[in-house]
């Protein structure tokens, strides 16, 4: 029987804590063998036979890590994730991958230099309601796509200025934070659009960092139809996960995942009721002369992200995430925020893409 894959975590605060050590633990044939935390005891607390680091230089150290998930503020995900490329790890880094697409493109060079495996997590990709929009648009019985919604809402009416996403500093704003996996969704199911307009602003009384964002993507192929991407700190009663509409009918679903409160609950992989939602929250697909019918939401999983890469280090499949689908992500939310800026709506030109 093969070893495990020894991976190394950086950073135990929600990323770390929650989306990437319990996950880890759960995806077979990966081992978890190092939590960086550079002060504090909760991780030793939390993982008593688990080896608590208190520098990345520590932790590589440790030759028979062959993986480092990059799990910090995403301000410091360019040069930590260049410091374990460096020292020839395989490399997983939390969204969003970097703060530019220059350091994305730096990055996915040093990885192709080395010949080692570098990836973002989209884990929102093993979303049981991302599953499942896929599936029904893929399904064809909506027909001809004319437009397709999707919201991340969220309601925190006061500004956190004592955290570092809402304090100011770089790599701060919802759009950073919600912004890749939204973008990612929408470019995994319909490829790069033509054109883009954004809203990316302060909506809260003392915000010093975005907390509302709209990004419009238009397509030309292969028909004209429209995406609207948006998120808000402000939403008292969000609006809905999903809406898709075409020529046949219409699909809405409300309500998001439940894999990150579960996981928040302690809840393990192991657990039967681990990324399945009740009946009251499926979608509804509603066709023209057919009625309405409740569509079971698929089962999420954020395994499969890990369980992808491990194929991936084993030679057994392509990488499902690929950083240059995470160069795209970064490139879309600079011209995202050129667009606001200027007030503008811009052509997407991805022609120096890595």
């Amino acid at each position: 029987m093969r070893e495990p894959i020894r991976v190394g975590v950086v950073g135990f605060g929600l990323a770390g804590r929650y989306f990437h050590t319990a996950v880890l633990q759960g995806t077979a044939g990966l081992e978890l063998a190092c939590v960086v935390q550079r002060s504090g005891d909760d991780a030793a607390r939390e993982h008593p036979r688990l080896r608590v680091a208190r520098s990345i230089e520590e932790m590589l150290a440790d030759v028979s890590i062959q993986l480092v998930v990059i799990a910090t503020p995403s301000y410091s995900h360019h040069e930590l994730a260049a410091q374990c490329l460096r020292e020839q790890r395989h490399v997983v880094v939390d969204k969003p991958f970097t703060l530019s697409s220059a350091e994305a493109a730096d990055l996915i060079k040093m990885a192709r230099e080395r010949k080692l495996v570098l990836s973002v997590y989209q884990n929102r990709r093993w979303d049981g309601d991302f599953q499942t929009v896929r599936a029904v648009i893929a399904g064809g019985e909506l027909g001809r796509l004319t437009s397709f919604e999707s919201h991340f809402d969220r309601f925190r009416p006061a500004p956190r200025r004592e955290v570092w996403r809402e304090s100011g500093g770089p790599g701060g704003g919802i759009l950073w934070d919600l912004g890749p996996h939204l973008i990612d969704q929408a470019l995994t199911l319909f490829g790069n659009p033509a054109r883009l307009s954004a809203s990316v602003r302060m909506e809260r009384e003392d915000a010093a960092v975005d907390d509302a964002w709209d990004l419009f993507l238009e397509y030309e192929e292969p028909h004209p139809f429209t995406v609207l991407l948006r998120s808000t700190l402000t939403a008292c009663i969000p609006g809905p996960r999903y809406v898709v509409h075409g020529s046949r009918g219409s699909f809405v679903k409300w309500g998001l995942d439940p894999q990150e409160e579960q996981l928040k609950s302690g809840m393990g992989y192991d657990s039967p009721e681990m990324g399945q939602e009740p009946e009251s929250a499926w979608g509804e697909l509603r066709l023209c002369g057919s009625g309405t019918r409740r569509i079971r939401t698929v089962r999420g999983d954020y395994r499969g992200f890990y369980e992808n890469v491990r194929d991936a280090l084993l030679g057994r499949s392509a990488l499902a995430v690929t950083p240059e689908q995470a160069w795209r992500t970064t490139r879309l939310i600079e011209l995202a925020r050129e667009s606001s800026r200027e007030g503008r709506r811009l052509r997407v030109e991805l022609h120096d893409q890595p």
